[in-house]
């Protein structure tokens, strides 16, 4: 049995499937097709990299079982095809804690200018009260700009970056901070997309602090377990008003919990998944 969750691999896995005559499934985490236009790639490595993503693209829809992370998450029609939401394994995740007496905020994930960087920093720089914690490795394209800015900012002092930490360990750290960054670009890449960090940092009962995406604004409003913030400015007005009223947060925590809570009350998202793939190497 093989199971593949790169694009890149597929190709020569679907190779050794016909020759070693195995089982191949596929997980596809993102639209990988639309998430080369948020990369900063030359014309000619975005369209090799999109080529690549076709063709990996097409031979999942072959695999034995394809599962992805979204209902509009390619391809669209395959052999045996299973939505399987990112929600979170508790088991990695700490348990909520109460909060710190100063404001902290945090994010955990990809680092790069199209997932929030620049806002994150520019709404720290104008929220003097708080502190920021960022997990995660830097895109090598933002880099030099990340080191101009510790270099200048007045508010470098109050970022602390961590860079790839192992999933237990980066958790630990958002334990105590009073809410969770997702302050992602409206790319074409994200535009359709929940981030799985929206689910994680309520499941640690952080609320959130996210950019107008279609539908981060409909699960936090229906939830209440965070705030949608049009810009850095906003999102900085928001975090100014928590550490001079922090009841206002505590009341979005516990709908960020009650929120975990209602999504993995049916079990784990992952269990049929596990299921079929027991089908396949019992076969």
């Amino acid at each position: 049995m093989l199971v593949v969750i790169a694009p890149e691999m597929v190709p020569s896995a679907w190779v050794l499937r016909r020759v070693r005559r195995r089982r191949l499934a596929v997980d596809v985490y993102e639209d990988y097709a639309k998430l080369a236009y948020d990369r900063q790639l030359g014309p000619g490595r975005r369209a090799a990299a999109v080529a690549l993503v076709r063709l990996s693209t097409a031979l999942t829809a072959r695999a034995d079982l394809t599962s992805v992370a979204d209902a509009h998450v390619p391809p669209l029609h395959a052999r045996r095809r299973l939505v399987v939401r990112n929600l979170p394994d508790l088991t990695t995740l700490p348990p909520p804690t109460d909060r710190e007496p100063d404001p902290r905020a945090v994010y955990i994930g990809d680092v790069r200018r199209s997932r929030g960087l620049a806002t994150m920093l520019t709404a720290l720089e104008q929220a003097p009260e708080w502190t920021l914690d960022i997990v995660g490795p830097v895109a090598a394209a933002d880099q030099s700009w990340l080191d101009e800015w510790r270099a200048s900012s007045v508010a470098a002092a109050r970022l602390r970056l961590h860079g790839r930490l192992a999933p237990a360990r980066a958790w630990q750290i958002a334990a105590g901070a009073w809410v969770g960054l997702s302050l992602l670009d409206d790319t074409p890449a994200f535009r359709e997309a929940v981030p799985s960090k929206l689910y994680e940092y309520a499941a640690v009962g952080l609320p959130s602090l996210a950019t107008p995406l279609p539908r981060v604004v409909g699960l936090l409003g229906e939830s209440g377990a965070g705030v949608v913030v049009n810009n850095a400015a906003a999102a900085a007005a928001e975090m100014r008003e928590f550490a001079a009223d922090p009841s206002r947060l505590d009341v979005l925590r516990g709908h960020a919990l009650s929120w975990a809570e209602s999504l993995t009350a049916g079990g784990s998202p992952y269990d049929e998944w596990a299921a079929e793939v027991a089908r396949l190497v019992g076969e």
